[in-house]
């Protein structure tokens, strides 16, 4: 920290740090800033790229293959993506699969991690070894594959909600926050003959609305972007999320997309930028709603915990 010295005058204040070591970390902020910059351009650049693909005409676009401010706007790849009921089904697909997995998933955290949180729970290290455990140790692809279709979860939205239930990493960030609340709460409640459940509903989690907008922020990402397990577990393509039917576009061809009715079929090109664009929109629209309580509740879980 910078220390000044009041001079005679009283109105002046004269830094007792070097020149040279003031000239040290101004040099070192400056490449903090300079290297800060260089990684968000190398970030935004390429979504950059992509919105101004999805917008451009298909004639300037083939003058320049790499576009970043187009000047001739076209929404053809959108109109002809939205021309069947393909991408649609696929996009409420995902949004019912986000918000119902969701829900579960902190629901049934909030219900492990309070008792964890509490000290007198004598046997909550070994449940917390046992949980650490599966964070270095899984049961591998084929045994999960087996398992999921001994329980005749397959073309089931319950393969992709039961097999993630339960984040071990979110559910220590969950657990900290709790333990960082005070425990009077608790014992104030009990003697006014409140039990677990009403502690846990009616006083802890309404206190904890930075950590749950935090873990549902994490948990809404992973299930909106759903891919491996649906590939694994779905072969109705009635069923398939937003990112299945992404990477079918992008990595097989652009067919059962739009209708045929539409009459023009723009550059494979424009069409994957379109549906990436509407595949990664929604859920960066829900960053900023969320930001304030995401950075609170992860600093609480982690440095009061």
């Amino acid at each position: 920290m910078e220390q000044t010295k009041p001079t005679t005058a009283g109105s002046v204040s004269v830094s007792l740090i070097p020149s040279h070591k003031r000239s040290r970390n101004t040099l070192f902020d400056g490449i903090n800033y300079v290297l800060l910059l260089l990684y968000a351009l190398v970030c935004f650049i390429p979504i950059l790229h992509v919105f101004a693909t999805s917008i451009a005409a298909s004639s300037q676009l083939a003058a320049h293959p790499f576009l970043l401010i187009p000047t001739q706007f076209s929404l053809d790849g959108f109109r002809f993506i939205f021309s069947s009921n393909t991408l649609p089904r696929s996009l409420l697909n995902t949004i019912f699969i986000t918000v119902i997995g969701t829900a579960l998933n902190v629901i049934v955290t909030s219900l492990i991690a309070y008792p964890l949180s509490r000290k007198y729970l004598k046997v909550r290290n070994p449940i917390m070894l046992m949980i650490l455990f599966t964070m270095l140790f899984s049961g591998g692809l084929i045994p999960n594959f087996l398992l999921v279709k001994s329980m005749g979860l397959l073309n089931s939205y319950w393969s992709l909600w039961l097999t993630g239930l339960v984040s071990p990493f979110i559910l220590i960030i969950l657990k900290s926050f709790f333990q960082a609340l005070p425990d009077e709460l608790e014992e104030s409640a009990k003697i006014d003959g409140a039990s677990d459940p009403i502690i846990l509903f009616r006083i802890i989690l309404p206190l904890s609305l930075p950590a749950i907008a935090t873990i549902s922020l994490f948990y809404a990402v992973g299930h909106w972007n759903t891919f491996l397990s649906a590939i694994l577990y779905m072969n109705d393509q009635s069923k398939w999320p937003i990112q299945v039917l992404l990477r079918q576009i992008v990595t097989v061809s652009t067919a059962g997309v739009g209708d045929d009715e539409f009459g023009y079929i723009p550059p494979s090109n424009i069409v994957r930028a379109a549906v990436i664009v509407v595949a990664t929109l929604p859920i960066l629209l829900l960053y900023p709603f969320l930001q304030k309580y995401f950075t609170k509740g992860v600093l609480l879980g982690s440095v009061k915990g």
